[in-house]
Order: structure tokens, then C-alpha cells, then sequence
């Protein structure tokens, strides 16, 4: 679904010209929270290890707080909701079907050999497993990924103070590189994580409220499916969790399940840096694992945060013309002064919560695959953690400088968005195919991954180009992301089977059967 600058731009402006001194008193006051606590959480961090992992001794639920928090920003607040609006419940599939089983499964299959490898990130552990080329592809794409995302979620934090408080976009920019750069390069991932969690209390009270005050509004559960039923056959399928393959709609049973379900999101889940960086800083290997699951218990109840509200617009509001107005428009029927307030915060905890994921897992990646492995290819010794401390805030600072400087240039471009949502689809198959078949196979060679991370990467740009011609929907990244981690998958076998395998002592640790201090293994 397309999501457009303008369109946040007016979704924001509609709630902040109903806002009353309260309201902005408890805007500012929650910006102030987030900095002392963010600060305060600095005080432990004296290593690198410290920056970039918390140390690795954070616990399962603050960690699980923060995955739930940083996964799901404002835009997807007000994408999700304008979706249940326009397409009904079966938007909650990017939640349940879409997010539930993978993170089962990547507590138990990923996480144990990913946090037993004591990596800082995904691109990392690749290396170890099929070598630097692989490494260094995958970081490359990751890190050109996250930077992206942190100059468009900075712009959104921007767009959002600066309909709030009536700054200037420029002005509000640079403060929310203040607040959060301040925070981030102090405290690392452990203020990051430790703020997140705050951030995903405020969320919760805030839509949790707003969604009672929709549903009052709207006659209760009976009243809302009554009134939406009503309007007939354009809400025929507003409380059908899974349409038919050949709906005009974009979420066709087919692709939800074999490419939403079964790829996008499990390999956003075990290799999305940000994500996964936050089960590195773990206490325990049961804490990382649990982390997960407590996210995906959490993840249960995310839609009806989101999309109720949505969904409670359809009958309060049947014609809005901008689906996604359907949450400023029921913040402005519904809230009083002060809620109006809190709820702005929970937007604002959304969108910092993004855009400190972004700025440390960018500096993670960049020091630990590119720097990390310049200075072993130079013969140099690894960096002592109090290098890697000074330069991962180094490098902290300067990222979020620049986004500061790139962010205005998101504005230009109305479907920014769906542009990077693309870019996640093309390289999320090639990069599940060689995580899975790198833990599971151990005949799986670095030739075999290289030769599918290009290869499918190049597949899934070609199918987006063409894809309307061989699948039913009008945006078909669902079954892209499918058949290239098909494509992907058999490139990898058919590869490995052709090359030499690979030595017993790289794998030993990374895969099934092959755990560190074994001499055997299927």
C-alpha cells in the first residue's frame, strides 16, 4: 500500500490543531523522560562489547519490549490502520500470520547458533559460516538498507514535532537528532533497549485507551460490525482474515501464507540486523530465546491496537477520502485534552524507538563487517573494546549528522516508502535461503551463498519490474519474495554440490550437528 509523505504530513496536522497546552506539556515532558533515562543507562557502558551488545546482559522481557517497539513505527500506525480501513481485518495478517510463527521459529532454529557465535551481527555470522565475500555483500546491503530507513524516519519524527509543537521541519530535525543521538551514543544498544521499553509502555496505554474510547463510540464490537456490514458489498470482506487468490486486493491468501508467512517474515526476523542485534545483548541464551517468544505473544495484540481503531473509522467515517485520516480522525472525535496528549507520545515513542534501532545497528554493522575485517585483511590486531567504544559513538555521531542532512531530502520523494519496502523484498529470500540452509546443511559452501544472494537479488529485481505479467496482484512483492527464496534455495544445493565443502572447523558451532567442541555430526 502506498504511503505517502504528504499524506503522514496531513494525518499529523489533523490532530495538531485540536491540541490543547496539556497536551503539548505532556509531549515535552515525555521527550525529557527518554533523555535522562536513555543518559542514565550510559553510566555502564565501557566497552565496545558494552555499545554495540548491552553487554550481554539485558533481560528477556526489556529486549522483547524493545523488538515489539522498534518493529512497528508511526508509519505503520497510520499505514495499518488506513489498510484495516480500506481492506479490513485481513491487514492484521502482517501481525499474525506475518510475524507469530517466524519469531517461533527463530527462537529455537536461529537464535541458539547465532548466540552461541557471540556475533554482533547477521552479515557477521555469515562470514564465519561461507566467508568474507558473503559477508561483505550482505553488509553492504544492510547497511545501505538502515541508513536509508534512519533518514526517512528521522524526516517522519521531524514532520511529527513539527505539526505538534509548530516548529519548523528543519528546527524539529535536529532536535530529535539532539534527543536521540544524545541517548544513543552515550548508552548503545543498552539505552536504546532500556528507552524502547519505556516506549512500548507509553504505546500501549496510549492505543489501548484511544481503542476503548473508538469502540464506545461506535456502539461496541456488535455496533462496529453491524454499521460496517452495512455499507455493503465494498466491506464484504472487512472481517475476512484471508481473501481469495484472485482478489483485486493486495493480500491474496496465496501470498500471505507462502510469501508473507513463510519468507518475508521469517527472514525479516532471523536476518534483520536490527532485530537480531537486540537478542546479542541477551544475559542468556534462554533470555534471547525467550525475548523472541515474549515479542511474539506481544505481537498478538498489536492489531487489535492498530487496526481497530481503523476499522471503527470505516463506520464513524465511511467516506473518508485518505484511508489514512481513519486514526487523526478518531483521536480528534474521541480524546479529551490530555489523552490527545498521550497518544501523540505513543506516535512520537514509535518513531524514536525506530530511529534509535536504525543509528545503532548502521554503526554496528559498518564497524563490525567493514572496519572489522579492513584491519584483519591489514594484518592489524582486533580493536581493543575501548576503540571499539570510541569509534562506534564516533561513528554514532556522525550518522545521525548526516541523516540529519539527507532527512529533508525524503520530502521529494511522495512514495519513499513503498521504495524502501521494495528494497526489503528484494534480498529478504536469497538471505533467508542461505541462513537456513547454512544452519541446517552443512555441505552449504560459500560459492553456493554467493551465487544465490546475487543471483536472487537480480531475480527479484527483474520480477518487480515484470511481475504483473506472471502474478495476479497489482503489487506483487509477496510472491516475488517467495519464488526468489525458491530460486535461491535450489541455487544454493546445486552450487555446493558443484564446489569443494567447506572445512569442519568453520562450521563447527554454526551449524545442526555441529556445535562447538564436537568432533562428529551428521
Amino acid at each position: 500500500m502506498a504511503v505517502r509523505t504528504g499524506e503522514i504530513t496531513r494525518a499529523y496536522s489533523t490532530v495538531s490543531a485540536v491540541l490543547e497546552p496539556v497536551d503539548l506539556v505532556v509531549v515535552l515532558l515525555y521527550l525529557g523522560a527518554v533523555l535522562v533515562i536513555g543518559i542514565r543507562a550510559g553510566r555502564h557502558v565501557q566497552t565496545g562489547g558494552d555499545f554495540f551488545v548491552g553487554g550481554r546482559s539485558l533481560p528477556f522481557w526489556a529486549i522483547g519490549m524493545s523488538i515489539v517497539v522498534s518493529d512497528i513505527g508511526a508509519i505503520d500506525m497510520i499505514s495499518g490502520a488506513g489498510g484495516a480501513y480500506r481492506y479490513g481485518v485481513a491487514q492484521a495478517n502482517f501481525d499474525w500470520i506475518g510475524s507469530m510463527p517466524a519469531m517461533v521459529i527463530v527462537a529455537f532454529l536461529f537464535i541458539p547458533y547465532l548466540y552461541r557465535s557471540r556475533v554482533y551481527t547477521i552479515p557477521e555470522f555469515l562470514g564465519r559460516r561461507y566467508g568474507v565475500a558473503v559477508q561483505l555483500v550482505q553488509a553492504a546491503i544492510w547497511l545501505g538498507f538502515l541508513l536509508a530507513m534512519l533518514a526517512l524516519m528521522l524526516w517522519m519524527s521531524a514532520v511529527f514535532l513539527g505539526g505538534v509543537l509548530g516548529w519548523s521541519t528543519t528546527f524539529a530535525i535536529w532536535v530529535t537528532v539532539a534527543v536521540v543521538g544524545l541517548y544513543t551514543t552515550t548508552g548503545g544498544l543498552r539505552a536504546v533497549i532500556i528507552t524502547d521499553a519505556m516506549q512500548m509502555i507509553v504505546m500501549s496505554i496510549g492505543f489501548t485507551v484511544l481503542v476503548v474510547l473508538c469502540l464506545v463510540e461506535v456502539g461496541g464490537i456488535g455496533g462496529l460490525i453491524e454499521k460496517v456490514s452495512a455499507l455493503g458489498p465494498r466491506t464484504d470482506d472487512h472481517f475476512s482474515l484471508l481473501l481469495p487468490h484472485d482478489t483485486d486486493k493486495p493480500y491474496p491468501w496465496s501470498g500471505i501464507v507462502f510469501g508473507l508467512g513463510m519468507v518475508l517474515s521469517t527472514a525479516y526476523f532471523c536476518g534483520n540486523q536490527a532485530v537480531i542485534q537486540r537478542t546479542m545483548a541477551a544475559r542468556s541464551e534462554w533470555d534471547a530465546k525467550a525475548a523472541m517468544l515474549f515479542a511474539a505473544l506481544c505481537k498478538l495484540f498489536v492489531p487489535v491496537l492498530v487496526f481497530l481503531p481503523g476499522l471503527a473509522a470505516v463506520a464513524a467515517h465511511p467516506d473518508l477520502p485518505d484511508p489514512d485520516q481513519a486514526v487523526p480522525k478518531m483521536i480528534v472525535d474521541v480524546l479529551p485534552p490530555g489523552l490527545t496528549g498521550l497518544v501523540f507520545a505513543a506516535f512520537f515513542a514509535a518513531l524514536m524507538s525506530s530511529v534509535d534501532s536504525y543509528l545503532n545497528s548502521s554503526t554496528t554493522v559498518l564497524l563490525t563487517d567493514f572496519y572489522g575485517r579492513g584491519r584483519a585483511a591489514l594484518g592489524m590486531p582486533p580493536a581493543s573494546g575501548l576503540q571499539q567504544l570510541r569509534l562506534g559513538r564516533a561513528m554514532t555521531v556522525v550518522f545521525i549528522v548526516a541523516a540529519g542532512f539527507t532527512a529533508p531530502v525524503i520530502e521529494r520523494f511522495e512514495t519513499i516508502y513503498v521504495a524502501l519496502q521494495t528494497l526489503l523484498s528484494l534480498f529478504q529470500g536469497p538471505t533467508l535461503a542461505i541462513l537456513l540452509l547454512g544452519v541446517l546443511w552443512r555441505r552449504a559452501t560459500g560459492w553456493g551463498a554467493l551465487t544465490a544472494l546475487v543471483g536472487g537479488v537480480g531475480l527479484s529485481g527483474w520480477l518487480t519490474v515484470n511481475g504483473e505479467a506472471f502474478f495476479p496482484s497489482n503489487d506483487p512483492f509477496l510472491f516475488i519474495s517467495f519464488w526468489s527464496f525458491v530460486v535461491s534455495l535450489v541455487t544454493v544445493i546445486v552450487v555446493s554440490l558443484l564446489t569443494p565443502p567447506e572445512p569442519l572447523e568453520r562450521i563447527r558451532g554454526l551449524v545442526v550437528g555441529h556445535l562447538a567442541g564436537e568432533e562428529g555430526g551428521a
